[in-house]
């Protein structure tokens, strides 16, 4: 399924809006942190109103706010291959009794209360 434009468009229009935030609340201006990210100040003002930028450059911003820590929240490692992921399914299924365990149990009788 298609991801919607529209859906995009508003996605990186809150991302824009969070890192501009996030640099007000460092008291820096557009200037300063375009500088210390080591980006043009045209490059940033579009990152903040959501426009079409690279991801060097969000990486950029976002390590020079201090946030790159958060990066890994973008794609957790993957803790188990697919390829694995197969093979315990496969591990875990669940097997037919083979008819031996009824064997040796005693056969139910009518009026019988064990």
């Amino acid at each position: 399924m298609p991801v919607a434009l529209n859906h995009i468009a508003a996605r990186a229009e809150e991302l824009g809006r969070r890192l501009s935030a996030q640099r007000l609340n460092r008291n820096l201006t557009q200037r300063q942190l375009a500088d210390a990210a080591a980006v043009s100040i045209n490059t940033l003002r579009r990152l903040e109103a959501g426009d079409n930028v690279s991801l060097d450059t969000l990486i950029r911003v976002m390590e020079a706010l201090d946030l790159g820590d958060r990066l890994e929240a973008l794609a957790p490692p993957a803790d188990v291959r697919p390829v694995d992921r197969v093979r315990m399914a496969a591990g875990s299924e669940r097997r037919r009794a083979t008819g031996d365990g009824a064997a040796t149990a005693t056969p139910w009788t009518w009026g019988s209360d064990e």
